[in-house]
């Protein structure tokens, strides 16, 4: 419904206040290989990354960017723009996946976890662009995010998913999260993992 997809679109621009901490700004990047044999680095988010952040949404179909953003976004708004690139390390960490052989560099896929004030809980969210699904690489952006939310203290994480990403769901089940209720109605799923188990 209209009012489903503003409450999460509402998500994606709320801010808020959470302890800083300076030693939580470094992420060692991560170098992975394909189904395919290609390989991919998953590395932070860069302020170098702006260009290539809208580049890589544009490259995406609608239906993936409706996925992503459950609203028919088209490019990130200055405000997105600049919160997607500058995430608060206390509480926020955005990764991009990039295509190893390629240079210039490509971002081809990006993942994002955010947790609100004061909470141990985060919410996460996954995108690819359409030349690169089904290679595995939101396996490993999420795999990421998880282990690094763990080690930052994080205790939950959950995320919205569409009903009708079905690839989306798999994957989620294969890493732990089981459906929860969703206050988004039947059309957006709600899954959820605890981040002390191992994985």
């Amino acid at each position: 419904s209209g009012r489903s997809r503003a409450a999460i679109a509402s998500r994606i621009t709320r801010t808020s206040t959470f302890q800083r901490s300076t030693d939580l700004d470094d992420f060692v990047p991560v170098r992975a290989r394909l189904r395919d044999g290609r390989e991919i680095v998953v590395r932070a988010v860069r302020d170098g990354d702006r260009d290539g952040f809208q580049a890589a949404l544009r490259r995406m179909s609608e239906q993936s960017r409706y996925s992503r953003f459950m609203s028919p976004v088209k490019e990130l708004s200055p405000q997105l723009l600049e919160r997607a690139i500058r995430p608060d390390p206390g509480r926020e960490l955005q990764l991009v996946a990039v295509d190893a052989s390629g240079a210039p560099e490509q971002i081809i896929g990006g993942a994002r976890y955010s947790a609100g004030p004061g909470s141990k809980d985060c919410e996460f969210a996954v995108a690819v662009t359409d030349a690169w699904q089904g290679l595995g690489i939101a396996r490993h952006l999420l795999e990421a995010l998880i282990r690094t939310a763990r080690e930052r203290g994080l205790e939950r994480m959950e995320g919205y998913i569409l009903a009708s990403n079905t690839g989306m769901l798999r994957l989620a089940s294969r890493l732990g999260f089981v459906p929860v209720p969703s206050p988004e109605g039947p059309g957006v799923r709600l899954v959820r993992r605890d981040l002390g188990d191992g994985a």
